[in-house]
């Protein structure tokens, strides 16, 4: 069950932004996440708790950040719903897209997860709905995945397989480059893993 932290600072000027402090495992029913962020200071500043099934949909997703909270799911393409830090207002949205997406690394990997790309395949276009912060605006985005190169490389622990896959943002253009291990990002734009205390989990 990998352990660890990133740091995600702004991929424009490099801005630090949190440190997500992580761990995940696979599990009979599929994958799951969970992280609590802190400030560049150290101080709490929200969390996250994604679950996937066996076929990499959300089947339950809560977002914490700036007192809002988000919980969401697979249902009828995705749901959610979005709660005020009063508590006292929860609005609901449902889009039909295909998962959930935002600035931690757990939608990296879920999103690779759910496509299940292979390096001869054809890019894949994928609808994401994608809570932005800091108040866990909701947006829906269409990006195109494609799996561009694998390498494996020797380790203590066996065998590292390495994923590239190039994102591409269909509404700009914009692309860029994910690199994967199993259920650990090694690097994305914004994204850098500081501390790994156990091998990635092969998600197959």
């Amino acid at each position: 069950m990998p352990r660890g932290r990133y740091s995600l600072h702004d991929p424009h000027d490099h801005t630090p932004l949190a440190d997500e402090h992580f761990h995940c495992a696979p599990g009979p029913s599929g994958w799951r996440y969970v992280a609590r962020l802190t400030t560049p200071a150290g101080e709490p500043s929200g969390s996250v708790d994604l679950a996937l099934d066996e076929l990499g949909r959300p089947i339950r997703l809560e977002l914490q950040a700036g007192g809002w909270q988000v919980r969401g799911a697979a249902l009828d393409g995705v749901t959610w719903v979005r709660t005020d830090p009063t508590g006292t207002h929860a609005t609901e949205g449902n889009v039909r897209a295909h998962a959930f997406t935002g600035p931690s690394p757990a939608f990296l990997v879920a999103t690779a997860r759910l496509l299940r790309l292979t390096p001869s395949a054809a890019a894949t276009r994928v609808r994401l709905v994608a809570f932005t912060d800091p108040v866990l605006a909701p947006r829906t985005v269409d990006q195109s995945w494609a799996l561009v190169d694998r390498e494996t490389h020797a380790t203590d622990n066996g065998p590292l397989i390495v994923d590239a896959y190039q994102v591409t943002a269909l509404d700009t253009g914009e692309q860029h480059t994910v690199h994967l291990a199993g259920d650990v990002v090694l690097s994305a734009p914004g994204i850098e893993l500081e501390d790994l205390d156990s091998p990635p989990s092969d998600l197959g």
